[in-house]
């Protein structure tokens, strides 16, 4: 596998499909790389300048496929998302691009069906499908890879005396850390929840969540 390029941006080609491939020249070879719509904005004041390219190799039958990202986070994240069934390249790219990737990976790692189906070409099913796969781990490689996301406001949470029960309740039944604060971040979104000052509907709220 390639982990990375690092070479003269020569050129952005945009194809008729609206693809970008940028033409990376590496010891006088130039390698065709398709990136993403974000990355081509920071490149384009980058002509003929040495930039370095995190990639992820495509192997088909009768091509091989290089996709560019700008950190090794954003490919690694790439990874991730078309290891899910159904997701395919252009789609992991879609996602990248729509929502960059703090606010992608917080709406995994949420559940924030909403925001992933704005997205284009994902609804609600798949959605759910990316969240359901990718929700556990992301939220411990978010924290490994060091990736930012935002979290609810304290005005967006249980009040504390009901936090610090949901808490040891879900750690009592033996859910991980990880997978609490994702539960909690989740059903927080809950207006009604939210107004609700009765803890057993939030034990209720969270374990339905993390079963899902």
């Amino acid at each position: 596998m390639i982990s990375y390029l690092k070479g003269i941006n020569t050129e952005i080609v945009k194809t008729i499909n609206n693809r970008h491939i940028l033409i990376l020249e590496v010891n006088d070879i130039g390698y065709e790389i398709q990136v993403p719509s974000r990355l081509v904005q920071q490149l384009s004041t980058e002509n003929s300048a040495t930039v370095q390219i995190f990639t992820y190799l495509q192997i088909q039958e009768d091509k091989q496929i290089l996709y560019g990202f700008a950190t090794a986070a954003e490919r690694d994240l790439f990874r991730q998302l078309v290891g899910v069934s159904g997701i395919g390249m252009q789609l992991g790219i879609a996602a990248i691009d729509t929502l960059g990737i703090s606010d992608l990976v917080g709406a995994i790692v949420s559940g924030n069906i909403s925001t992933l189906t704005k997205i284009p070409g994902v609804g609600n099913k798949t959605a759910e499908r990316i969240a359901l796969e990718l929700k556990t781990k992301l939220s411990q490689w978010r924290k490994l890879a060091g990736v930012a996301i935002d979290q609810p406001a304290s005005s967006s949470l249980p009040k504390p005396e009901i936090l610090e029960d949901l808490e040891m309740t879900l750690l009592a039944l033996g859910y991980s850390n990880e997978e609490i604060e994702s539960a909690i971040n989740a059903i927080s979104q809950n207006d009604l929840l939210l107004k609700n000052p009765n803890v057993e509907e939030w034990i209720r709220s969270a374990i339905a969540w993390l079963g899902e």
